[in-house]
């Protein structure tokens, strides 16, 4: 953010003047025409008051697979780093349309009995632009009539690092001419899931790849394509990407229920509607069979691996960013363990009973507070236990993006040199898309781009 020196030595001159009307009226006055102009911008979010008594309301959801504990004030929004939220964000309603027990439950108890429904809080209201901002806040102090200076001009004023809940992500690019990214639904006995899929402009009726990207809590499709920019990938590479949908009636907070025992089983769940998407998609394109993929951030990085432990018939390759290892949970407990410290010793036993799944590639930032990089190291640990390669070949390699974050990148390979999986630490980097847009919520710009890393990893193990 760029700063006048001008403008803020009128603003320190009047907050001087105010001030000098004594220690008492000064600081009074001070702070009562600083609020004025405050609140008559919106800036603040207005918050319903709790009847006497009543559980205190719980923090708005702004994260992707929310941890356990209190909100963290220090995140950021798109730079990496994710605000905690209460373990009542992983409360869903039931299949049975009832709600889980949990925090947020017995929180909409309580002020049902003190007759006062909860509602979730207002998001911020911004000004305008920052000229208005700064007038309005120089007429409150009464510096130069509310004007800026001569010659001022801040309808260009930018703060990048500066960003309230909401005012990112969820805005499509430009389609190419020819491309289309249209909508659709899928039901089977387990639900209902709405979709977008991205026809790149390359299409002309030949086969080609099929991707299915899994989005975190709270994101969507459009959010989704925006942020990891995998629709641009796609139309470079030929391929077809289709985004499922959660649905909010099946998680308060749109998160893939990566943690309900029914969602671990084939032909069950979530994942086989997930795989129905896939296949429909399938029956409806020329899609190489042969090259079906499967990837996900947070949530849906740990579906992505249930749904390729699950489907390896279906599934060629898996990505994963900063999810969790397949049957890592199988409640609200044991799910905020995995996250906070990393899934149990059962898991690397729950993938035999599967099946070998696929080969896979695992991003993770090496401070991820939301979901402890220690799961990363478990997926491929998994995958290699999986495989009964426990000792397979393995080649590091490290490496920098110019201006961000350094990684370091470690390949398995089976005995002939085939691809294994790779798993990418990001050196610095929190709970985010590596290599994302900040058009879309929950990317990390400083970090090597994922979704190209992914697609790349994909296309060397095709058969």
């Amino acid at each position: 953010m760029k700063l006048n020196h001008q403008l803020f030595s009128q603003m320190r001159a009047a907050t001087q003047q105010l001030f000098g009307k004594g220690p008492g009226k000064g600081a009074a006055a001070a702070t009562a025409a600083i609020q004025q102009a405050l609140a008559g911008l919106n800036l603040g979010s207005r918050r319903p008051q709790s009847a006497p008594g009543a559980a205190p309301e719980a923090p708005p959801m702004r994260d992707i697979n929310p941890p356990p504990g209190a909100a963290r004030a220090d995140a950021t929004h798109g730079s990496g780093a994710a605000p905690h939220a209460d373990a009542a964000s992983f409360a869903q309603p039931s299949r049975s349309g009832g709600q889980h027990a949990g925090p947020r439950g017995a929180h909409a108890e309580t002020e049902a009995a003190a007759g006062q429904a909860w509602t979730p809080p207002a998001m911020p209201q911004m000004p305008p632009n920052a000229q208005a901002f700064v007038e309005d806040l120089l007429g409150q102090l009464g510096v130069n009539g509310g004007k800026l200076p001569q010659g001022l001009d801040l309808g260009n004023f930018e703060m990048p690092d500066f960003d309230l809940p909401g005012m990112k992500g969820g805005k499509p690019a430009p389609l190419p001419e020819g491309a289309q990214f249209i909508s659709g639904s899928y039901t089977n006995h387990a639900g209902t899931r709405g979709y977008k899929l991205y026809i790149p402009s390359t299409y002309h009726g030949q086969a080609m790849p099929l991707l299915v990207m899994l989005h975190g809590c709270t994101q969507d499709p459009d959010d989704f394509a925006a942020g990891t920019q995998m629709n641009a990938v796609a139309e470079e590479k030929q391929c077809f990407v289709v985004y499922p949908a959660q649905s909010q009636q099946a998680n308060n907070h749109k998160c893939w229920n990566w943690f309900n025992a029914l969602d671990q089983q084939r032909g069950q769940g979530e994942p086989s509607i997930i795989a129905g998407i896939a296949q429909q998609v399938i029956a409806d394109y020329p899609v190489d069979e042969r090259q079906v993929y499967v990837a996900g951030l947070s949530a849906g990085g740990a579906m992505a691996v249930i749904a390729g432990t699950l489907y390896p018939d279906l599934f060629a390759a898996v990505g994963v960013h900063s999810g969790l290892p397949y049957a890592s949970a199988q409640d609200l407990p044991s799910a905020l363990s995995a996250m906070k410290r990393g899934a149990s010793g059962n898991v690397n036993k729950a993938a035999h009973t599967e099946g070998a799944s696929p080969p896979i590639i695992v991003f993770h930032g090496d401070q991820d507070h939301t979901v402890h990089p220690r799961n990363g190291e478990q997926v491929m640990e998994q995958k290699l236990r999986a495989h009964g390669l426990a000792q397979a070949r393995a080649e590091a390699d490290a490496g920098s993006v110019p201006n961000g974050h350094r990684y370091t990148v470690t390949t398995h390979r089976h005995e002939d040199g085939t691809p294994l999986g790779e798993h990418w630490v990001v050196h610095g980097a929190g709970h985010a898309w590596s290599g994302g847009s900040a058009a879309g919520s929950y990317t990390d710009g400083k970090g090597p781009d994922a979704s190209r890393e992914m697609m790349r990893f994909f296309r060397t193990v095709a058969g």
